[in-house]
């Protein structure tokens, strides 16, 4: 039996392309705090709940 499971933190690059936008949008919506991140180590990564609650928001 396989488990897969959803990852829950994303690189910024990623969540960008999930959402359709350029990095330079991703960035502006982090910095007015609508996509919530995650700092480990030097890597920046943005919560998958995040991004499923600015996209639940738009509709």
């Amino acid at each position: 039996m396989e488990v897969k499971l959803e990852p829950l933190l994303l690189p910024i690059s990623d969540a960008a392309k999930a959402l359709g936008l350029g990095r330079s949008k991703t960035y502006e919506l982090i910095a007015a705090g609508r996509l919530e991140t995650v700092a480990i180590g030097r890597r920046r990564l943005v919560k998958v709940d995040s991004l499923k609650a600015l996209v639940g928001a738009c509709q």
